[in-house]
């Protein structure tokens, strides 16, 4: 006998571009019930009530009165204030990245959902991309990482600076590799056509020794989103973009190597070593779903959600930091 999936039910609060994915996904997760929408803006609610066949709200107060859990789709200035009044009705809420606008609204958040006994899970999405996820069984402690996070110039979002735009995906994606305290950052970063800065390079070295590199910028020519991550006898390239990863090792050589594999000869009697090259098998997935489907195996079955609340301020706190790195930048001045 098949074991039936508890129902839960899920409102979404915001209806634009990534607020019509989300409520496509949810609709078609097992186990949940789209209880309905709210967004602000009358004429885009009515076209998706229309678009999907499904219940409009008048007030955020009324919808999240009709669900267990909340899924935060709104423009980032409006997150703390629709999480706060979720999580102090006791609503599990999914919330996308940025968490809040300010470290300060991220604390309070923290605090909130303690009280409330509540799951919050935070939308870094690249957690989820097909290609990250077939390179974490290589992950062994990274010395070094370097990231490019390059976009072509689109109005949407240049009022904010690249790294809370672009540089956040891969600050918690280092976060989430990298098991040390930061220890130090520096950044410098440009403004060339918007008020805030639109290219940006950030080092962070950690307690471990571990230094990540990260360059984001949105007027390149080009996309692109590629992390590299060096360990020893290793190297791990991650194409976000692609969706490819590549993996590098070196091991050592016992007798005679095979004459038609690759080997470097150390010198100075200290051996040889083979280099394999390996193209894990990636699975693709539908990486906003799967991290709604996690968000709600962790309230069914009370466990940590993949991308906590912590998390989510981590990164965001990460992100500031860089940030006044950034004002302290000669090119900035």
């Amino acid at each position: 006998m098949t074991k039936q999936k508890i129902m839960l039910k899920i409102g979404v609060l915001g209806a634009g571009h990534l607020g019509k994915i989300h409520i496509k996904c949810i609709k078609e997760i097992e186990g949940i019930q789209f209880v309905g929408f709210f967004d602000p803006d009358e004429e885009i609610a009515n076209k998706v009530a229309q678009e999907f066949g499904i219940t409009k709200f008048d007030s955020i107060d009324e919808l999240i009165g009709k669900v267990d859990a909340v899924d935060i789709v709104t423009p980032t200035v409006s997150h703390f204030e629709c999480a706060a009044l979720a999580l102090r009705r006791s609503k599990h809420v999914f919330i996308e990245k940025p968490l809040t606008t300010t470290v300060k609204e991220a604390k309070c958040l923290i605090e909130l959902a303690k009280e409330a006994d509540v799951k919050v899970q935070v939308g870094h999405v690249e957690r989820f991309n097909p290609a990250f996820l077939a390179a974490q069984p290589y992950f062994e402690n990274p010395k070094f990482i370097e990231t490019h996070r390059l976009a072509q110039f689109n109005p949407r979002g240049t009022d904010v600076p690249v790294i809370l735009d672009l540089m956040i995906h891969d600050i918690d994606i280092i976060l989430s590799v990298v098991k040390s305290n930061i220890k130090k950052v520096s950044a410098s970063g440009v403004s060339v056509v918007s008020d805030t800065p639109d290219i940006a390079n950030a080092r962070i070295e950690f307690d471990n020794g571990c230094v990540a590199n990260l360059t984001a910028s949105r007027i390149s020519m080009k996309n692109m989103r590629k992390s590299r991550f060096f360990q020893r006898d290793a190297y791990i390239s991650v194409d976000f973009l692609t969706k490819e990863t590549e993996i590098i090792r070196m091991k050592n050589v016992e007798g005679e190597p095979d004459p038609l594999s690759i080997t470097i000869d150390l010198g100075q009697g200290k051996g040889k070593k083979q280099i394999f090259f390996e193209k894990p098998e990636i699975t693709a997935v539908n990486a906003i779903k799967m991290e709604l489907e996690t968000f709600y195996d962790a309230i069914i079955n009370n466990s940590t959600p993949t991308v906590t609340i912590i998390d989510g301020y981590n990164s965001l706190e990460l992100a500031y930091n860089i940030i006044d790195k950034l004002s302290l930048s000669p090119n900035m001045l």
